[in-house]
């Protein structure tokens, strides 16, 4: 199979999760361009920043327009996290590879069971208290910089758990979330842009974007119980394969 025709489905199925699920782009989007498309884990995550950013960014657009972005929650969230997350990339560089991956292989289990095991996600009025949201964002921002990965994933179950979002708002939050933080991360790494092999980014970008339309329809037309489902299980066997790769 040729590297198109691979890039194209890859960016497809990471478009529907970020669309329908507010998370998961950059946790696929990695493996899929190490493992199938021959990056270097360092061309791997830059291409997936430059990828999830632009995904992120026009999924965000679609959630605002149907009212589902608390957009103070998001921005509390994302600048409570800076900090953190770059203190936390500053420990993330003492510890082995292998423990990085266990530890995202363990955090991403916990927020995968917690989900299944939550019952229907809390519905809130209006927007959520700063000093819960700058907290909760801190926290999160913590745990992305010492694991090194995208925040989507944890966004989700935190912006439902922790805050009490309805969950189709919550995928909506964790866009703006991920856009920012996926900006702030690409900048620091724009020196290195122009490196990357566009003819299988740009292909890879562009399907993404269009599976991130087709996912807010799914999204949209499925449960909230339901989207939370289908996110732990996800999250789940997003673990299960990296703590078995951290094992061999």
């Amino acid at each position: 199979m040729s590297s198109l025709i691979l890039a194209l489905a890859a960016g497809a199925v990471i478009g529907l999760a970020l669309g329908a699920l507010g998370g998961g782009g950059s946790v696929l989007a990695v493996p899929a361009l190490i493992y199938l498309l021959g990056f270097t884990p360092v061309a791997a995550t830059t291409a997936a920043l430059a990828i999830v950013t632009t995904t992120s960014a026009t999924a965000l657009t679609a959630h605002a327009r149907d009212g589902h972005v608390h957009w103070r929650t998001g921005l509390l969230f994302a600048a409570a996290g800076i900090g953190p997350a770059m203190a936390g990339s500053v420990v993330a560089g003492e510890l082995p590879a292998a423990v990085l991956s266990a530890a995202f292989a363990v955090v991403a289990a916990v927020a995968a069971t917690r989900m299944l095991r939550a019952g229907s996600p809390r519905e809130t009025t209006g927007e959520t208290g700063p000093g819960r949201a700058a907290a909760a964002g801190a926290g999160l921002g913590t745990v992305t910089g010492v694991l090194g990965v995208g925040g989507g994933f944890l966004a989700v179950p935190a912006l439902v758990g922790v805050l009490g979002l309805r969950m189709r708002d919550a995928v909506g939050t964790s866009l703006l979330v991920i856009t920012v933080n996926s900006l702030a991360a690409l900048a620091v790494r724009s020196a290195t842009v122009d490196r990357l092999d566009w003819g299988i980014v740009g292909p890879f970008t562009g399907a993404a974007v269009l599976g991130a339309w087709d996912g807010r329809r799914l999204g949209a037309k499925a449960k909230g119980r339901s989207l939370q489902r289908i996110f732990a299980v996800v999250l789940l066997s997003v673990a299960l394969f990296m703590l078995a790769d951290a094992l061999v």
